[in-house]
């Protein structure tokens, strides 16, 4: 994987028109996105094929808040995970980075904005 690009992106949101927001942006942009409506479809999917890169909304369902992460970092140490929330406080972005998280996104956000923060993500993986 390069910074570069393209990414295999899986994005975890369980707002539908988020993640399909999200996903269109991303396949425009020539990415490969697999979605996610909730955290245990979510490591089935990275249990199955590994992704890139993941986009994660902080708060699913099917989740408590930060479970899913430590998670997808225990499954996928590599990988660099994208935190997406509607909640951001800096103690919450300071929590997901010691968590591993490589950003934080603050809702709403630009979609179009996206490509570069996993652009920027990727970039810092690369070893």
């Amino acid at each position: 994987m390069t910074p570069d690009g393209p990414f295999r992106v899986l994005v975890v949101e369980d707002e539908s028109l988020m993640r399909w927001s999200v996903a269109q942006a991303l396949t425009g942009r020539g990415h490969t996105v697999v979605e996610a409506a909730d955290g245990a479809a979510a490591m089935r999917l990275l249990e199955e094929t590994p992704a890139d890169v993941v986009l994660l909304d902080y708060r699913l369902p099917d989740f408590d808040d930060f479970a899913l992460l430590r998670d997808i970092r225990r499954l996928a140490p590599a990988t660099p995970v994208v935190l997406m929330t509607a909640f951001g406080t800096p103690e919450l972005s300071d929590r997901a980075r010691a968590l591993g998280a490589s950003d934080v996104l603050q809702k709403p956000f630009d979609v179009f904005r996206v490509d570069g923060v996993l652009r920027r993500a990727c970039g810092s993986s690369v070893h």
